[in-house]
């Protein structure tokens, strides 16, 4: 697959730190991308006059016009099919899935088009495109609208994904997916889109495809990714006050998996717990808790234990407290790490 370039520096947003949300901060990037590369094109339902249902497009029509940033009819299939023949002709299309449930009526394209193009061609075509999803739950939606489909795309050969935690990351990996030359599926957790944290638009962004060590600690590691860093962070905090030192490892990037933080944490602390709102069969946990037994064996000494979504259908609403991993769940998972 082609290298991405991964460390531009944008001149777009203000050169100072700001307060910004993950929302807004997304918004910033997409506005720095498109200011800096007129080949940049936003497209999606509902996108432009209003925005986006989650308001990461505003502003974006008015400032850059109806030809850059599309309203499209809902059809996911044909956003992403009209998206592969903008990239094919060198522009750098952003699609927006407007709720993780509803990129199943795209997903042939996604995974019979969009992640093979580069490698059937032999390399002559390049699809330098990003399909922004939000995912997970925790906003009382209904059905089709809280899922975690990251496994199924991870496990696609051709495709980049990554996930952002923060508005730094926010904005800063969301250029960095647009100026990679292969497609990139970019997950945003949307339950986290308004919380808020700085963002130094002056700094020179680490990699795109990189995990990143959030918290130290020498007793237990947590790998985590998405809307499930906050609570892995909470859940550090609270197991300090019991004395127990916990690691984060923020994963960032799906695939391809960046784990060599995660085995060097691991053959300190010799513990490992996966969080993550995805089911967990078949799943980027599994994956994560095969490897590390592979690579970290003899330093283990508890088994690889995960706290995850449960092997069903996001339930509704008024039950999704019981599916989501919260910090009592995190917590009791340290505990029988600690116990063997």
């Amino acid at each position: 697959m082609a290298a991405p370039t991964m460390d531009r520096p944008t001149s777009a947003a203000p050169a100072a730190v700001q307060t910004l949300t993950i929302a807004k901060a997304l918004n910033n990037g997409l506005r720095a991308s498109m200011e800096a590369n007129p080949k940049v094109i936003v497209m999606g339902e509902d996108v432009g006059k209003l925005g986006g249902v989650f308001r990461i497009t505003d502003g974006l029509q008015k400032d850059f016009g109806e030809q850059r940033v599309l309203d499209t009819p809902l059809s996911e299939s044909g956003i992403i099919g009209t998206a592969v023949g903008l990239a094919i002709r060198g522009y750098r299309p952003v699609c927006e899935i407007q709720f993780d449930g509803f990129i199943f009526p795209g997903f042939d394209q996604i995974v019979s088009q969009v992640a093979k193009l580069h490698y059937r061609t032999q390399g002559r075509l390049k699809l330098p495109m990003v399909i922004r999803v939000p995912f997970g739950g925790g906003i009382g939606a209904v059905e089709h609208h809280s899922e975690s489909p990251e496994s199924y795309f991870a496990h696609t050969a051709g495709l980049k994904v990554v996930a952002c935690s923060n508005p730094a990351d926010a904005y800063w990996m969301i250029q960095q997916a647009i100026d990679c030359d292969d497609p990139v599926l970019f997950f945003e957790p949307k339950r986290r889109y308004y919380e808020k944290g700085e963002v130094d638009t002056t700094a020179a962004p680490g990699p795109l495809f990189r995990s990143r060590t959030l918290t130290t600690g020498s007793d237990v590691t947590i790998v985590t990714y998405g809307p499930s860093v906050r609570t892995s962070l909470d859940a550090a905090a609270a197991a300090a006050e019991e004395g127990r030192s916990l690691e984060v490892v923020d994963l960032r990037t799906l695939s391809p998996l960046d784990l060599a933080p995660v085995y060097e944490s691991v053959r300190r602390t010799g513990r490992l717990i996966v969080v993550t709102e995805a089911p967990s069969e078949s799943s980027i946990s599994s994956e994560i808790a095969a490897k590390v037994q592979e690579e970290c064996f003899y330093s283990l000494q508890a088994p690889v234990l995960r706290v995850t979504g449960f092997d069903t259908p996001y339930p509704p609403s008024k039950l999704e407290e019981e599916f989501l991993p919260d910090l009592d769940r995190v917590l009791h998972a340290v505990d029988r790490s600690l116990a063997w």
